[in-house]
């Protein structure tokens, strides 16, 4: 799913629904300056050439604040379909 470019992050991918969490996975379009999570587990890395990208593993609840300019939550988790939503924050 595509994202706006203003949070540093290309589209993400779900690359899994397992055990009530969502997978997902993003390439970074920034500068290469890094990225936050706030809210989930993330992990990544970045590039010295300012590419690279960004695991999150997130479960229902709260939205997660990504370069605290992009919300995104996990609204529903069923089997091996989740409803996800994202919005701007702001």
């Amino acid at each position: 799913m595509s994202v706006p470019e203003k949070c540093g992050l290309g589209p993400i991918e779900v690359t899994a629904i397992t055990g009530g969490e969502v997978e997902m996975a993003a390439p970074l379009t920034g500068t290469g300056t890094g990225y936050s999570v706030s809210g989930c587990s993330g992990g990544g890395g970045v590039s010295s050439e300012g590419s690279g990208g960004v695991r999150l593993s997130c479960g229902e609840g709260p939205a997660t604040s990504i370069n605290d300019a992009m919300s995104l939550k996990v609204v529903k988790i069923l089997d091996t379909t989740a409803v996800l939503r994202i919005a701007p924050v702001g």
